[in-house]
């Protein structure tokens, strides 16, 4: 089993290699580094977040990604999950029937599907509840304050904790390990067409992310 410093160590490495290569590629696509195809223009319809002021560019890259996989399943599937165990030192992922693999069986299976679009609420929803999640130190969907209460603005919800690039974010919900009935994976590959991102500090994962959507 490897150490707790050698899977923080490969994840850096992941990253970095990650940001380094689509900068020497000059890529437009969060998914460049698994095959230049995404690089595409036709593919670029797929950021619908790219004028959202309110929205970081993380949060923003969370919206891209799940068009592009939403919109291109099984590409998706033969590119990038194909070479993400290898790519990001998970390498047992490979193995895994339940989490990994029926992930890749979906998406090569999956009809494309509807694009999401940002929207303000659903951000003010998913924000508040990451802030506040993030000062407490909460895990959970519960809203706890006044201020969180009076902004919940969803129909389906998806909480990330420990990370703060997008695809990670959008690869842990979709592969969804540990969380036996896939909730995240359905949600975000249900027909929902609009959604807010928040990715905040989080007081005992580092980092907190929130995906608010509605119909």
């Amino acid at each position: 089993m490897k150490s707790v410093f050698t899977l923080f160590l490969l994840h850096a490495s992941f990253l970095l290699f990650s940001q380094n290569s689509i900068r020497a590629a000059g890529a437009v696509s969060p998914l460049a580094i698994f095959s230049s195809e995404w690089n595409q223009v036709k593919y670029s319809k797929c950021n619908t977040a790219v004028n959202a002021a309110y929205l970081s560019k993380s949060e923003k890259e969370v919206i891209y990604i799940l068009n592009l996989i939403r919109t291109y399943p099984a590409l998706f599937a033969r590119t990038v999950l194909k070479q993400y165990p290898g790519l990001s030192g998970n390498g047992y992922l490979a193995d895994d029937t339940y989490y990994y693999k029926s992930l890749v069986d979906t998406l090569l299976l999956l009809q494309p599907m509807n694009m999401l679009y940002p929207d303000k609420s659903c951000f003010n929803s998913a924000k508040s509840h990451a802030y506040q999640s993030g000062i407490s130190g909460y895990v959970g969907h519960e809203r706890k304050t006044p201020d969180s209460k009076l902004k919940k603005h969803y129909y389906g919800e998806c909480c990330d904790y420990g990370r703060k690039d997008a695809l990670e974010i959008v690869l842990s919900l979709l592969i969804d390990e540990g969380i036996p009935s896939l909730g995240h994976r359905d949600i975000c590959l249900s027909s929902y067409t609009k959604v807010g991102v928040s990715i905040q500090p989080h007081k005992k994962y580092g980092t907190n992310a929130v995906l608010d959507f509605i119909y």
